[in-house]
């Protein structure tokens, strides 16, 4: 046998095992991996949320490409970008980072950068319906990339196609100013949404009136019955700041009473609503504008029975049954810059002598207010005048009590209501004296106040089925005192006591005299009544404003009316027109209406 043969049966024998088996022959070392490589390169992302899978290229060290390599992907930083084991990167925020995978020990990189960029804007609403003047709601307006992300440190800015229907702050707050219709604009860049705003006042007898009036035709202006008295202006409560979805009790309006400003010319009704007083400019009587209100007292509730007079370019405000009032005094000068959006405005100062009280009246000619009906504690005064210096309108002082104990249901004298005057009537007694003239639920009392620490009675006189002597206001000559009673229609069963006025001659002080008691087409209640010149407006509620003619004082005669509640009868009842302020220098009277809103009106001929 050959060195050859047996060197072959050698190797063939050192496969077997001990057994005669074959053994294999160790594998081959591993490749060695040389490089590994992104093939997609440096990235750029421009919305948040997006997504890419990446992949690779492996070479070993002899520049084959390697099959099913096992791969370890990482990022450098964290938050920018993250990426899967799987090799799928997906982007987070704005910024850069870089992706590393590995294999074996070759490493591959690449840049990735994320940059939103702004592909649209998204609102929350495309249309806005507010119902009452000063309402507000939030557009809420969000710029967003391809994949809909809000768009990081990137805002819409705000526009109103008509800044006096509706205004929009700049983070997108819509507030309702006058009726009709305004288109938001949100934008950015050259990207923009919009959306329509309704504002519609509205009110028991339809919307708004302003910018042109309704003449009283055929016994009527629109929904509202009248004879020679046109509508000039008509503001709903919810065109007052009054909102209409409050639950419980809705808002209604009460008294007022008006301020002309001897600066800037311009004419203010301040009107008082159940909740607050509202400002409302009457300078063009054809387009109030209400601006805003004055808040209540902390800590006091919302109520019907609240009255306004004006000093020194203060209003002072008084509330009944509202708690803790006392009487707050705010300065009017503050409507001269008052913005464009309605604004709530707080008191200047407060006195706190009275609790709760019913009313209050101003003699301008002195510097003095008389606060009347006080109770719940302070200084009640019987619930007669609570008599308060008020020359230095923000700090004013306790000047004395006054009250008849012969008048008034309760026998304190109680007065319900007042007018006090420096007496230039025909009276030569008291010339130059401060008179006032007191309506005591039982009685009519004229004291003389000009000495407030020790104040005289001067009469009382009553009348024929007196149930509530209510309010009264003197003739321009101080000959006459018309007087209302509120409660004489409601005490008649029968319903056959029309509206009655009563009609007194005063031109004697010590001894007035029932001379005329007028009397109405209707059982409605007489409210409250204010004389110009020959004419006197009575506040008749469910009857509205009558306008008597009192040319002949002691023969009155129906000049006009107008009917603010023609949906309430004609019978004794609380509702329709509370009162009237007939003194601005314009030819126009204003009238509250309990649940309809603000009248401004015009006699004609």
């Amino acid at each position: 046998m050959t060195f050859q043969k047996l060197a072959s049966s050698a190797l063939a024998l050192s496969l077997l095992g001990c057994g005669g088996d074959v053994v294999n022959p160790p594998p081959p070392p591993p490749t060695a991996i040389a490089s590994v490589a992104i093939v997609e390169g440096d990235q750029s992302f421009n919305a948040l949320g997006s997504e890419l899978p990446l992949t690779t290229t492996v070479l070993d060290t002899d520049g084959n490409q390697v099959t099913n390599p096992t791969l370890t992907w990482a990022v450098l930083k964290s938050g920018v970008v993250s990426v899967t084991q799987a090799g799928r990167v997906r982007s987070l925020a704005n910024g850069t980072d870089s992706v590393r995978v590995t294999a074996g020990d070759a490493t591959g990189f690449i840049k990735v950068t994320v940059q939103q960029q702004a592909s649209e804007i998204s609102i929350s609403t495309t249309s806005l319906a507010l119902d009452y003047s000063g309402a507000s709601s939030t557009i809420q307006a969000t710029v967003v990339d391809a994949n809909g992300t809000a768009v990081e440190g990137v805002s819409a800015s705000f526009s109103s196609s008509d800044e006096a229907v509706a205004i929009v702050s700049e983070s997108g707050t819509v507030t309702a100013l006058e009726p009709g219709t305004a288109r938001i604009d949100a934008s950015s860049g050259g990207f923009a949404e919009s959306a329509v705003v309704t504002v519609a006042f509205r009110g028991p007898h339809g919307g708004a009136i302003v910018g042109g009036g309704i003449i009283c035709t055929g016994g009527m202006a629109r929904d509202f019955p009248c004879d020679r008295m046109d509508i000039v202006s008509y503001l709903p409560i919810s065109a007052l700041g009054g909102n209409p979805n409050v639950p419980g009790a809705p808002i209604t309006l009460t008294d007022m009473w008006g301020w002309t400003d001897s600066t800037t010319g311009k004419d203010w009704a301040l009107v008082q609503r159940i909740d607050g007083m509202a400002f409302v400019d009457v300078t063009d009587p054809s387009t109030p504008r209400y601006v805003g209100y004055l808040r209540l007292p902390a800590g006091t509730n919302p109520a019907p029975w609240r009255d306004v007079k004006v000093f020194k370019n203060h209003a002072f405000v008084i509330g009944d049954g509202a708690g803790n009032y006392g009487m707050q005094i705010f300065d009017l000068t503050q409507l001269r810059n008052a913005p464009a959006v309605p604004t709530v405005f707080t008191e200047t100062a407060r006195y706190s002598g009275v609790v709760s009280s019913h009313n209050i009246f101003i003699n301008e000619a002195s510097g003095f207010a008389y606060i009347v009906g006080a109770r719940n504690g302070g200084m009640e005064c019987g619930s007669g005048l609570h008599m308060v210096d008020i020359q230095n309108p923000t700090a004013p002082v306790f000047a004395g009590c006054f009250a008849d104990p012969l008048t008034g249901l309760n026998g304190t004298g109680y007065t319900h209501d007042a007018q006090c005057i420096i007496y230039d009537g025909p009276d030569p007694d008291y010339s130059g004296r401060e008179i006032c003239f007191g309506l005591n639920e039982t009685a009519l009392s004229i004291a003389d106040v000009t000495d407030k620490s020790s104040p005289v009675a001067l009469s009382r006189a009553s009348y024929p089925g007196v149930t509530y002597a209510h309010q009264g206001w003197l003739t321009e000559d101080r000959r006459y005192l018309f007087s209302n009673d509120e409660l004489d229609e409601l005490g008649d069963s029968t319903q056959t006591t029309m509206t009655t006025t009563m009609i007194w001659d005063v031109v004697d002080l010590d001894d007035p005299i029932l001379v005329k008691q007028y009397v109405g087409p209707t059982p409605a209640i007489d409210h409250n009544a204010y004389i110009k010149g020959n004419l006197l407006y009575q506040s008749n509620y469910q009857y509205g404003i009558r306008v008597l003619d009192i040319t002949d004082p002691e023969n009155p005669t129906e000049r006009a009316f107008f009917d603010t509640a023609p949906n309430q009868s004609d019978t004794p009842g609380f509702g329709g027109s509370w009162t009237s302020y007939p003194f601005f220098d314009s030819d126009v009277v204003l009238v509250t209406s309990s649940l309809e809103g603000l009248f401004i009106l015009r006699l004609t001929n």
